[in-house]
């Protein structure tokens, strides 16, 4: 090999570059600023959007968080922070459709709401994204699902290659699989970004034909960037042919 070639990167494995025009709807993110623990800017909500724009997203879904404990954003303060994000995305040009739905953590409060009857942000009129902790699985797990679909919610398990209890209860997962919850993977899984267990239960996950939707679940610029190694990996592909619902929302 000669000098030039090495200087060129001859015989080196070249980045394909990220395309995510497959995936149309990035429905997990947090990109109203300054509400929960993801954009804490407008200037850093626009530079996010603009460069999933410039991915081939055509339609953002942003899904702040609502926890009780931390993050207690209602409907109210997240249409109001979506009413701002849209103005400034007009003022910019830049040019993309964007709504708001929620990350909802499953805990009591969550499940009084439900239970009362209170109205869910959803994507699509029905579904609702939840979360749990990445630790301890909820006692009231499957009992929170039925409550949803009770309601005549359709739940949306966000990120269930994250949460740990869930890597070794065959059992739990099975339930899940077995009530048709629809999974929704975090496309750094794929990457490693989270960790290798975490990266090996997510494609576990897309082998056995379980993940349904697809998101960034950006929180900031540094998410973003590591997003553009994705191609490397190679799930990527076999992301791309997954039979998604994102395109439906």
């Amino acid at each position: 090999m000669s000098l030039l070639d090495l200087l060129l990167g001859s015989g080196t494995k070249q980045r394909e570059a990220l395309d995510l025009s497959w995936l149309g709807v990035d429905m997990h993110s947090h990109l109203i600023p300054g509400i929960d623990d993801g954009s804490q800017s407008m200037d850093e909500s626009i530079t996010m959007i603009g460069r999933l724009v410039k991915l081939g997203i055509k339609k953002i879904i942003t899904t702040p968080h609502i926890m009780t404990e931390f993050y207690k954003n209602s409907p109210g303060t997240i249409l109001t922070g979506l009413d701002d994000l849209r103005a400034a995305l007009k003022a910019y040009d830049v040019d993309v459709e964007i709504e708001a739905a929620a990350e909802y953590y499953l805990d009591e409060i969550f499940m009084q709401k439900v239970e009362a009857g209170e109205k869910l942000l959803t994507m699509g009129g029905q579904y609702v994204l939840v979360e749990t902790g990445f630790m301890s699985k909820p006692q009231m797990l499957l009992e929170s699902f039925f409550a949803l679909e009770l309601q005549g919610y359709t739940p949306i398990f966000a990120h269930p290659e994250r949460y740990l209890y869930l890597h070794n209860d065959e059992k739990l997962l099975k339930s899940l699989m077995d009530r048709g919850i629809l999974f929704q993977a975090n496309l750094l899984s794929y990457t490693g970004y989270y960790g290798k267990a975490v990266k090996k239960f997510a494609e576990r996950l897309v082998d056995a034909k379980q993940v349904m939707l697809l998101g960034t679940d950006a929180h900031n610029i540094k998410y973003l960037d590591a997003l553009e190694d994705l191609t490397m990996h190679k799930y990527y592909h076999k992301l791309r042919a997954l039979p998604l619902l994102n395109s439906s929302l």
